[in-house]
């Protein structure tokens, strides 16, 4: 069967089965969480996924169709819901996990009825991820865990993470990382919120005080943590980057809709501007639909961090250009003196405000700051579309082979 057939194939189940959740549980009428349910049942959540687990192992460009479908409907869109869970925790918990544990796990994901967070980045350690500090010891058949994390976006509302965590200090930086999931109750585990400058504290840093992890919620094998965690990676600068293959969605709507809005702004300057980031955002798009038809039902390369380079900058450019358009109304933000809330939709689902708030101008352009530096700086995803892309030389690294606990740190 050739890849057009297989796709053409795919393409047409995937539609006759959204087709069907959408007659059967009317996106209107059904609470959130049980036509989320009825999406992950019928194989819809993550359709490259094996079937039983969200999926109907067809090409993961499909995916396109089946939210297009179910959310031109007015169903939810997961990935507003609960970002970490459907863009990196479901696709290393697929790749890593054992059946007990997808079975348990992948489903109150999709759902919303656990809400995940990601144990990454420490104050000594961001872009240089394998240099982080947090240790894991073995006792027994669980692992002690000490260390502060930092930068945890929900983390104050997460029921479980994803954790790396240095298991062997006495081997090179890479080699000594194992990857845990971490029930976000667990004793030890305490959370503080860190303010941003919209006003908003979807940020936190975490301390971990002797928490204990049973070995059976360990993904790979000890040691293995930083090819487990290239899988939580990959998928991240993929779920930030990715665009939609419907043109004028995505962040280009916000200027559109002020463009449609405000005709008393208009100015002939503004208007090329605008036209030139609309074929940016269309660009980025078609690149996007290009790169998943290219992988198929194969896994996230370091081709897609080329598009979160793009899809940052051009966030970036939208939300400079939304303020100027604005003038002087751009700077009226009422959002610095209490932490926004976000919005209910009823049935124990909410919608954080880290994935949402396009009507707020203001606050968008002050959030978009972080476009170029979340889910890896756009130097360092540079740096990756040159060497592992591009096969140009790599950086030098002193500390490449040398033991972690003999690398000097500040």
């Amino acid at each position: 069967m050739s890849d057009v057939t297989r796709y053409e194939e795919g393409r047409r189940a995937v539609s006759a089965v959204a087709e069907k959740v959408l007659a059967e549980y009317p996106p209107a009428t059904t609470p959130v969480r049980q036509f989320l349910g009825a999406c992950f049942d019928a194989g819809l959540a993550w359709v490259h996924f094996p079937v039983g687990r969200g999926g109907l192992g067809v090409d993961a460009g499909i995916q396109d169709i089946a939210d297009g479908i179910l959310q031109g409907a007015g169903g939810a869109n997961p990935f507003q819901l609960n970002p970490m869970a459907y863009g990196m925790a479901g696709p290393t918990v697929v790749a890593h996990a054992s059946e007990e544990m997808k079975t348990r796990l992948l489903r109150p994901m999709y759902t919303c009825e656990h809400i995940w967070c990601q144990l990454f980045s420490e104050p000594g350690a961001g872009s240089d991820l394998a240099g982080l500090a947090t240790r894991a010891v073995c006792d027994g058949a669980e692992w002690v865990v000490n260390g502060q994390k930092i930068w945890t976006s929900l983390g104050h509302v997460a029921r479980w993470a994803l954790l790396l965590a240095r298991t062997d200090p006495g081997v090179a930086k890479h080699k000594g990382l194992t990857y845990f999931v971490l029930d976000m109750q667990s004793p030890g585990v305490e959370v503080r919120p860190l303010r941003q400058m919209t006003g908003d504290a979807e940020f936190n840093e975490i301390f971990l005080t002797g928490v204990r992890i049973p070995d059976t919620q360990r993904l790979g094998e000890v040691g293995e943590g930083w090819r487990v965690a290239m899988t939580t990676l990959m998928n991240e600068r993929n779920a930030i980057g990715k665009a939609s293959s419907i043109r004028n969605s995505g962040l280009i709507r916000v200027p559109l809709r002020l463009w449609a809005q405000r005709p008393d702004l208009r100015t002939p300057v503004l208007q090329d501007r605008l036209v030139a980031l609309f074929a940016r955002a269309d660009a980025v798009r078609l690149t996007c639909v290009r790169q998943r038809a290219e992988r198929g039902g194969g896994p996230i390369g370091p081709e897609g961090s080329a598009a979160k380079l793009v899809s940052a900058e051009l966030g970036q450019a939208i939300f400079e250009f939304c303020m100027d358009f604005l003038g002087p109304e751009a700077t009226c933000y009422s959002g610095y003196d209490a932490r926004r809330e976000p919005e209910d939709l009823g049935d124990g689902v909410k919608l954080w405000a880290s994935a949402t708030g396009d009507e707020d101008v203001q606050r968008m352009f002050l959030r978009s700051r972080a476009y170029t530096i979340e889910g890896g700086t756009s130097e360092v995803l540079r740096n990756i579309i040159g060497e592992r892309v591009l096969g140009l030389p790599g950086d030098l690294r002193a500390d490449r082979e040398k033991p972690w606990a003999q690398v000097p740190r500040s």
